[in-house]
């Protein structure tokens, strides 16, 4: 399900490319969209509301604490790229594997 979403290393962390709807009914995983892990969040795209949710739903899926996970590109765009540390590309494939 999430075969071809892009995660990369990067100096000490790893990259994550997503696809953001924010609004949504529910926070949580909604599997792949081409190269990008879709995630779905409640809050609203105000005062970086829905970037905080994002990393919250990041981190519990990759059973890392919250500020582990930033949104290191495109914080006002549904198209981010998040900012994991302490996991490997690796470490990150396989427990988004196990949460979805």
């Amino acid at each position: 399900m999430l075969t071809g979403v892009r995660v990369e290393a990067s100096d000490g962390g790893v990259l994550v490319w997503l696809k953001v709807v924010p609004g949504a009914k529910r926070d949580g995983l909604a599997g792949a969209l081409g190269e990008r892990l879709k995630v779905r969040v409640s809050a609203p795209p105000e005062d970086g509301r829905a970037n905080a949710a994002v990393c919250a739903v990041l981190a519990a899926a990759l059973g890392v604490k919250a500020r582990a996970v930033t949104i290191a590109h495109g914080a006002s765009n549904p198209e981010k790229v998040a900012r994991v540390e302490g996991l490997t590309p690796e470490g990150v494939r396989a427990a988004l594997s196990r949460s979805a």
